[in-house]
């Protein structure tokens, strides 16, 4: 069933520099999406227009979530339909402790599952609970990493945003968060991610969207994906560029979409 249906829409900034151009895709129940592309492809500005941090943004088309339009609606609104933006950078309050970062994550919350949702980020994240009094600026960027995705999920996303989860992490801990993301989708949760490590994100995606200059240039399954010779070439690293006839001249494929 589709929860997140994007309809042609263009945001702008200073109301007229176009990063998102007639942009559309869908996002369907309890799967992971991967938009994948280059830096300044628009991968944030996506995110954040459906999050509602840019304000009076997208200028035109429309965006639905579980039947009702929601663009350009207060984030507070947005996220209170139950979407959950984990940013770049994390969010997190360095100042603050680790149990102090997710209790931020239930603020509001009256309903009697928090223990039980605190067991399952504890789940995925062990080494949280062994740090709960820790200050969040001493901790390692996965475990800072670890935390946003906890303090989100103490949210109980319906529909979980992320822009860039692999970013400076270790391929080992990259993989341990790209694990936990399964297990999360698995549990029930959507996930829309931004992600520039193609290989990583279509390792665990259902479905995947190729963006480039504000537009989306190419869709299919992970696998489908995976095995396009541009994707492969451009976004996976999986051949080399060969030489001309002439051999004293390189050559550079260009993408056929």
């Amino acid at each position: 069933m589709t929860q997140l249906t994007i309809s042609s829409i263009e945001t702008l900034y200073y109301d007229r520099i176009y990063a998102l151009h007639g942009l559309s895709l869908q996002v369907r129940e309890k799967e992971i999406f991967a938009v994948l592309g280059p830096n300044g492809a628009g991968k944030t500005t996506l995110l954040k227009t459906i999050s509602g941090l840019l304000k009076d943004q997208p200028k035109k088309g429309t965006i639905e979530f579980s039947g009702k339009r929601i663009e350009r609606l207060a984030p507070e609104r947005i996220s209170r339909l139950g979407i959950v933006f984990v940013p770049e950078d994390r969010g997190l309050f360095h100042e603050l402790t680790v149990q102090e970062n997710l209790d931020l994550g239930c603020w509001g919350r009256k309903d009697h599952q928090i223990q039980t949702d605190y067991e399952f980020i504890y789940q995925l994240f062990p080494i949280l609970k062994e740090r709960t009094q820790q200050m969040v600026e001493t901790l390692s960027g996965g475990e800072q990493q670890m935390l946003a995705l906890a303090r989100a999920m103490l949210r109980r996303p319906k529909l979980l945003l992320l822009d860039e989860p692999s970013l400076g992490l270790a391929p080992m801990i990259a993989r341990q968060v790209y694990d936990a993301l399964s297990q999360i989708c698995r549990a029930g949760t959507t996930i829309l991610m931004v992600e520039q490590n193609a290989k990583l994100a279509l390792s665990i995606a259902h479905y995947s969207y190729i963006m480039e200059s504000g537009r989306i240039v190419l869709e299919g399954t992970a696998q489908k994906l995976h095995d396009h010779k541009d994707v492969q070439l451009f976004y996976l690293g999986m051949e080399q560029e060969t030489a001309p006839a002439k051999g004293w001249r390189l050559y550079k494929k260009r993408r056929t979409w």
